[in-house]
């Protein structure tokens, strides 16, 4: 066990004083009647005269996060899941053995208190306390609050410290449940139903990623967390289900960066005799109508730009973009040693298992990814790095689109492939893939297409990223910065 400091004895030693006094340290229930966002929102507008007239009383619970005392009387300010609001506690209002447990409380630590509401002579909303309630003995200090918490990755770590010091932080864990509220909301009045699939799954299947393995004892087989909900969600399409979505964890076993968590959420959307056109006005819809109900308005300032969701999103071609940047028209390039020959003159690296759509795929993130600036719909990819949306009228394409915003994707969408012929041997491509070294190339499940030859619907999908569309609406840089407990490499602290 680490050694304690100077100050962790201290406080070990206050709390045994507690107990000496007959009072529990770590506390019990406490009834509370208001909060500070309520206090501030109902009472902001009356005058201190008023405020006595009225005489507001409330009870209120919060940790301690600024203290003065000047002999007889002390101000704190008290800090709740909004915000916080100041108290001012006098010996003769709340008597001496309280005032002495104020006096010796430390900050960090949790309190009640009842009191009537005032204003201050500079004029702040205040409590006037007439009761003070231990709850709470804090341990350890909490960080300086200019100089604790500087290091990033500190407070991602420790991110209940970050809740507790960073007003930011806690605005935007509680604007991501609103955020994914607004989308059940409107999925919902549109007639989809949220449903639930498993977590662990038989084969990795539905998206072009690396998996996480783990193993079931019972059934002594491995397994793996999903990658995507899409196969048992389109099982439910052939099930007659129609229209469905699930919001959930998805896992997969890559990359970390600003942009990327290994376990991230995303919500996935099925519908029933709709195609890549009604998910482009749906994925339009749905994040309008997020934006209004989290920010108030359609235009949102990002990474230096000024988008205005207002408008219609932009659409392009993949290969139509492509031309637009490097010259190169790919709907002229037939053969595959051509565009290897043409890869290698722009450096791409070029993998055993590529054809001429892993090189198109290539040329996009290369040269074109970063300039897709405004909300904009980026349809017509290759059909080697498309395994599950039908076939565009020109067959090296697919009806898939991606949405992307300040070079970012935010969302993927199919005109979902149905033919269990074509999808068969889609998936028996991918399983080359892998044996070529495509750790990202997608398992067969073969319950799915027993399911897709009993018959599905045309159908239109798409999967978009929450915790992207939350990092778009509170304007954060990084994702561990809108994720509660992000992945973080192991380090030893103190019992460990």
């Amino acid at each position: 066990m680490e050694e304690l400091t100077e100050q962790e004895l201290v406080r070990r030693d206050k709390m045994n004083k507690l107990i000496q006094k007959g009072i529990e340290p770590f506390g019990c229930a406490y009834e509370i009647t208001h909060n500070s966002k309520e206090i501030k929102e109902n009472y902001e507008v009356f005058s201190n005269e008023e405020l006595e007239e009225k005489n507001i009383k409330v009870s209120i619970a919060g940790r301690i996060m600024t203290k003065r005392i000047k002999g007889k009387a002390g101000f704190m300010h008290i800090q709740d899941k909004f915000g916080q609001i100041q108290i001012y506690l006098k010996i003769d209002n709340i008597g001496e053995e309280s005032y002495e447990l104020f006096d010796d409380a430390d900050i960090g630590d949790i309190v009640g208190i009842k009191g009537s509401v005032f204003r201050t002579h500079m004029g702040e909303l205040s409590i006037k306390a007439y009761e003070y309630t231990h709850l709470v003995k804090a341990l350890k200090p909490l960080p300086e609050k200019f100089h604790g918490l500087i290091d990033i990755e500190e407070r991602f770590r420790k991110k209940y410290l970050d809740l507790i010091m960073n007003e930011d932080s806690r605005k935007i864990a509680f604007i991501r449940p609103k955020v994914i509220r607004s989308i059940q909301n409107y999925l919902d009045s549109n007639g989809y139903v949220e449903v639930e699939t498993p977590i662990l799954a038989n084969v990795s299947s539905g998206a072009t990623a690396k998996p996480f393995v783990t193993h079931h004892n019972t059934l002594d087989q491995d397994m793996y967390l999903r990658i995507a909900t899409e196969i048992p969600l389109k099982k439910l399409i052939v099930g007659g289900m129609d229209a469905v979505y699930e919001i959930g964890r998805l896992f997969r076993n890559e990359g970390m960066d600003r942009n990327h968590n290994p376990e991230f959420t995303s919500v996935e959307i099925y519908k029933a005799y709709s195609d890549l056109s009604g998910m482009m006005n749906l994925c339009e819809n749905l994040i309008k109508k997020v934006l209004m109900d989290i920010n108030g308005s359609y235009e949102l300032e990002w990474k230096g730009h000024l988008l205005d969701f207002s408008k219609p999103f932009k659409r392009i071609s993949m290969v139509d973009i492509i031309r637009e940047n490097t010259g190169i028209d790919f709907l002229k390039i037939k053969d595959l040693n051509e565009a290897v020959k043409i890869a290698k003159e722009h450096d791409i690296i070029i993998e055993k298992h590529f054809k001429i759509g892993h090189i198109i795929n290539e040329f996009f993130e290369k040269y074109c990814e970063d300039k897709l600036i405004e909300p904009t719909f980026l349809y017509g990819h290759p059909i080697e790095i498309t395994t599950l949306a039908k076939k565009s009228k020109d067959p090296r394409f697919t009806e898939r689109f991606e949405l992307f915003i300040c070079g970012s994707e935010y969302g993927n969408a199919y005109s979902e492939l149905n033919d269990p012929i074509d999808q068969r041997e889609r998936l028996e491509v991918q399983i080359k893939e892998k044996e070529l070294g495509n750790e990202e190339a997608e398992g067969i499940d073969f319950d799915f297409l027993n399911a897709l030859e009993h018959g599905m619907p045309p159908t239109g999908g798409i999967g978009i990223g929450i915790d992207r569309l939350v990092m778009l609406v509170t304007k954060s840089e990084n994702i561990r910065e809108i994720i509660l407990f992000p992945h973080m490499k192991n380090k030893k602290i103190g019992g460990e």
